[in-house]
């Protein structure tokens, strides 16, 4: 073991460490205020539906701790134990060209990924889901989504991955940045293409013919200036009960897109009252914001994989014998999480702002207490804690608490 490999298995220790702690400390405060209501919520949610959320957020947390073990456990598994290096040295005997071999491990790696990660999704959605009551999908959707993923991912995937690996391979010392204008660009081509190719495929989408509602989303976004394809209802309501909305695609090729859950549960002011926070994030170029950080985080992180995969430790540290473009490519992606860890609360606040602005957009758009009334109805609906431990909300939540997301919205309303 060299310097890597201890500092590896020390940050491993230390983020699960903290990861555990923080959720345990959110189990225990979501459960010491589970009998009783904050006093902004006391006379818009019945006290069994604070405790019906208080016990979802609770068993959640308990199985996403479970997960967080696991998850450790199989990351070990993959470098240290050496599964990974098993997997490249079973591909190198059939003595394919290095990018076909490297495009065979990375794909039954990511086949066995998918089967070891099987279980937990199917207890989260046929135990947890079901249990609370937001379960509608059936054994044969499940099965059905999982075969049409599967399909898409080989046949968007192979393509993509190889031309990584080529150009990984073929484009010079600075590789990186011809594989950071393919990432970006293949990132923006998939926004694109996201609503009406591949959404389409899981979903229908039928246009709104609430003519009211309808009306008023319109005169809100010809105000605003945005333009899209249309507004769209998503029949959700076949796999979960939860409601939501939002904007897909890219450029010409926006859509408005509402759960049909969520139409059912809101009227139509509070539905433009939800829009109008979604469109606070485009004028307020949150999404354009967040894209040229991903851009300048990825590039960045590809700047450095462009020197690890050069050293020789990088590969011996993390169980690997036979150094190669492919394996660095995937023993980065494992190990990035547990080096990265640390972000997660600055990237939380800036998310956590970016609504603040959003609500705000929505306050000056339509009416703040109407979008008080369409965001306890959805905490309601979707079962969301009022009561999250601050600190684990400080550390991970995009979004801001329920209590202080109304407080700052209430302030608006005098």
């Amino acid at each position: 073991m060299n310097t890597l490999t201890f500092l590896f298995l020390g940050l491993l220790v230390i983020s699960l460490g903290l990861q555990l702690w923080l959720a345990n400390r959110h189990v225990r405060h979501v459960r010491r205020h589970q009998d009783a209501l904050p006093e902004a919520f006391a006379k818009k949610i019945t006290l069994d539906d604070h405790q019906k959320a208080a016990s979802y957020t609770i068993t959640k947390t308990n199985f996403g701790q479970l997960l967080l073990i696991l998850e450790a456990i199989i990351l070990l598994v993959w470098t240290l134990g050496g599964l990974l290096n098993w997997l490249d040295q079973s591909w190198r005997t059939l003595e394919w060209s290095n990018l076909w071999t490297g495009v065979a491990v990375m794909l039954s790696m990511g086949l066995i990924s998918t089967i070891i990660d099987l279980p937990a999704s199917l207890y989260r959605t046929f135990k947890i889901e079901e249990d609370f009551g937001f379960n509608n999908m059936t054994p044969k959707l499940f099965v059905t989504d999982f075969i049409k993923s599967f399909i898409l991912s080989i046949a968007i995937g192979v393509p993509f991955l190889a031309l990584i690996l080529w150009l990984m391979e073929h484009a010079g010392e600075y590789w990186w940045l011809s594989v950071w204008a393919v990432w970006m660009g293949f990132s923006i081509l998939m926004m694109w293409a996201y609503p009406a190719f591949i959404a389409p495929l899981f979903n229908k989408f039928q246009p709104l013919d609430n003519e009211d509602l309808k009306s008023r989303i319109e005169r809100l976004l010809t105000n605003n200036g945005f333009s899209s394809q249309g507004i769209f209802i998503m029949d959700g309501s076949k796999r979960s009960g939860h409601g939501n909305a939002y904007f897909t695609g890219f450029g010409s090729n926006k859509r408005i897109v509402f759960f049909d859950t969520l139409l059912k549960g809101l009227e139509p002011e509070e539905v433009e009252a939800v829009l109008a926070h979604e469109v606070g994030h485009f004028k307020r170029k949150h999404i354009v914001k967040r894209m040229i950080l991903m851009a300048i985080l990825s590039l960045a992180g590809l700047a450095v994989l462009g020197w690890l995969m050069t050293q020789n430790w990088f590969y011996a540290g993390l169980g690997v014998t036979e150094p190669s473009t492919y394996t660095a490519l995937i023993l980065f992606m494992l190990i990035m999480p547990v080096f990265t860890f640390f972000l997660h609360p600055v990237m939380a606040w800036f998310s956590r702002q970016h609504e603040f602005e959003a609500d705000d957009f929505a306050a000056q758009q339509t009416q703040a207490n109407t979008l008080v009334q369409a965001l306890v109805k959805l905490y309601k609906d979707n079962a969301s804690t009022l009561t999250p431990d601050p600190l684990y909300s400080a550390f991970y939540d995009s979004h801001p608490p329920a209590p202080v997301r109304i407080k700052h919205l209430s302030a608006k309303m005098g």
